[in-house]
C-alpha cells in the first residue's frame, strides 16, 4: 500500500491544484461534493493501513475545504474507518456510510471486527442512526461494505456487504428494512479488495457490481446472470452519466475505458498504463529491456526503438505479472520468466515455442495452506 496525503481540489477543471489538508487520513475511500453548494464536501477516510489511528471517519468541510470536522467515527475503536459514502441524489441531505475495520501486518490482512456497520444521517451529518443491525441484514461480524443510492427511487438503498451470510441486500424503505437478493460468491470474493456497488441512474432495477469480473442485474439484485465483457479484469470502479445510463466509464487494472451501449462495446486502452515490478537487460545489440507488468504479461523492448515504433516492438517472454525474468548471457533470445505460485517458464522467442519448467508441477492457487 502506498498512501496519499489528504485532498486537493482545482477550480480550473484540473489544470491547477491546491492542497486541502487532511494529511493524517493517509488512505481516503470517497469524496461527496453537495450539488447544489461545492463549498459543502463529505470525506470518507479509511485511515492508515499499517497502525491505529484516531484520524479515520467521515469528515465534513463546509468553506470549500478549508477546515474539515470530523462527522462520524466508532467511538473508542481507533482500527475502523469510512470506506464508502453514498449521496441520495434527490436530497444531499441524506448520507449513508458505510465503516470497515481493517488493516495490515506485514504477515496479516484483517478485514472485519466490531467496528464495522452502516450509518444513516438525514441532516447533512449533524446527527447519525447506526443501521447495522436493522431487519435484514446479516448478524455478525461486518467486514468491507459498499452502498448506493437510486437516483429512480432514492427510497432504494443497496449495499453489498463481506459477512459470513454477506451478499448484495437491497431496502426499498431508505435503510429500515433489508432484504438479501444474492449471495453468489462471484460477486464477493476477495471482499477486502473489491465490494462495491452502483445503481443505474435510470432504472431501478438494475445494479452493477464490480469485482474480478464486471456484474449487472436488471431485476432488482436477484440474478446476475452474465459478466459484461470489458477489456481486462478486475474491477475496481465505474461511474454512470446521471443522465444518461447507457455512458459509463468503468475502472479495472488494465485502466479506463468507456462504452456508450451499457457495455456491450468499450473504447480501447490506448493510453500507457504499464507498472513494472522488475526489469532486466539483454545482451542484444541494441540491448533490451524487458520487465514483469502488474496484472499483465511480461515484455521486452528495445532500448533504441526506431521510427516510434516502440509499441509494436513489444513482445511477451512468460511467466507472469510478479516474476522476476532471466535472460541467458549467451544466446539472449532464450528467457526464464517467473511468476506467483511456484510458476517458471522457458521461452525460445525467435521460434515463441514456450514450456513450463516449474520445480513444483502443480499451481497452488485456489488451495488451501493445509494442502
Amino acid at each position: 500500500m502506498s498512501h496519499g496525503d489528504g485532498v486537493y481540489k482545482t477550480t480550473d477543471g484540473g489544470r491547477t491544484w491546491a492542497y486541502m489538508g487532511l494529511v493524517e487520513t493517509r488512505h481516503i475511500a470517497k469524496i461527496r461534493i453537495h450539488p447544489k453548494n461545492p463549498d459543502i464536501v463529505y470525506v470518507a477516510a479509511l485511515g492508515p493501513i499499517f497502525g491505529k489511528s484516531a484520524d479515520r471517519g467521515v469528515y465534513k468541510s463546509t468553506d470549500g475545504g478549508k477546515s474539515w470536522k470530523k462527522i462520524l467515527s466508532r467511538a473508542g475503536n481507533d482500527s475502523t474507518g469510512a470506506v464508502d459514502l453514498a449521496m441520495d441524489p434527490t436530497n444531499p441531505e441524506v448520507l449513508y456510510a458505510g465503516l470497515w475495520e481493517a488493516y495490515r501486518k506485514p504477515w496479516q490482512l484483517v478485514s472485519g471486527g466490531p467496528g464495522g456497520g452502516m450509518f444513516k444521517t438525514t441532516d447533512g451529518g449533524s446527527t447519525w442512526k447506526e443501521i447495522t443491525h436493522n431487519a435484514g441484514l446479516p448478524k455478525g461480524m461486518i467486514g468491507n461494505l459498499g452502498l448506493s443510492v437510486s437516483p429512480v427511487n432514492p427510497k432504494r438503498v443497496w449495499a453489498i456487504i463481506e459477512a459470513d451470510s454477506g451478499g448484495v441486500f437491497r431496502s426499498d424503505d431508505g435503510g429500515e428494512t433489508w432484504m438479501l437478493t444474492n449471495a453468489e460468491r462471484k460477486l464477493r470474493q476477495r471482499a477486502w479488495y473489491y465490494t462495491k456497488i452502483f445503481a443505474d441512474s435510470k432504472d431501478e432495477n438494475s445494479v452493477y457490481v464490480v469485482n474480478v469480473q464486471f456484474w449487472r442485474s436488471t431485476d432488482g439484485g436477484k440474478t446476475f446472470p452474465r459478466p459484461i465483457q470489458t477489456m481486462h479484469g478486475d474491477h475496481h470502479d465505474l461511474w454512470i452519466a446521471p443522465n444518461d445510463a447507457q455512458r459509463i466509464a468503468v475502472a479495472d487494472d488494465g485502466g479506463a475505458a468507456v462504452s456508450i451501449n451499457a457495455g456491450r462495446s468499450w473504447t480501447p486502452l490506448t493510453f500507457a498504463t504499464a507498472q513494472f515490478y522488475h526489469v532486466t537487460t539483454t545482451n542484444h545489440f541494441p540491448y533490451r529491456v524487458c520487465g514483469a507488468q502488474q496484472d499483465n504479461s511480461t515484455v521486452c523492448m528495445s532500448s533504441q526503438p526506431e521510427g516510434g515504433t516502440q509499441y509494436a516492438a513489444y513482445y511477451d517472454v512468460g511467466g507472469g505479472e510478479s516474476g522476476y525474468i532471466a535472460v541467458r548471457p549467451d544466446n539472449p533470445d532464450i528467457v526464464f520468466a517467473g511468476s506467483y505460485g511456484g510458476l517458471l517458464t522457458r521461452k525460445d522467442v525467435r521460434s515463441g515455442f514456450e514450456r513450463n519448467v516449474n520445480p513444483w508441477p502443480l499451481n497452488p492457487m485456489g488451495h488451501s495452506a493445509i494442502d
